[in-house]
């Protein structure tokens, strides 16, 4: 797993944020950096090589074809998990509690 990954990992598994995060879970022929199944919440840690047209294409497929299905995504890049871990996990604390109907916009 790639440092960033590593590091918002430590934040959101053992249910922290109220909830069971799964780490590289398969969703039809995708792999999701983290994946709330009760929740269909899916969290992308995004790094360097994400900046290359090939993969900016993928990601694009991955997005529509996750919101094909109604699972949200979030996408981090990996510069802001290092600079801001906490902000990032209290961004994904409040989506969570959006989605779980406890908290409104």
């Amino acid at each position: 797993m790639p440092k960033g990954e590593k590091l918002l990992w430590s934040k959101i598994r053992n249910n922290q944020l109220g909830h069971r995060f799964r780490r590289q879970y398969g969703i039809n022929s995708v792999v999701l950096d983290f994946y709330c199944p009760e929740l269909r919440l899916a969290i992308e840690v995004d790094g360097i090589t994400h900046e290359d047209t090939a993969t900016v294409a993928k990601d694009r497929e991955k997005e529509f074809l996750l919101k094909s299905i109604s699972i949200k995504l979030l996408r981090f890049p990996n510069s802001a998990i290092f600079e801001n871990l906490d902000s990032i996990a209290s961004q994904i604390y409040h989506e969570c509690l959006k989605i779980d109907g406890k908290l409104i916009d």
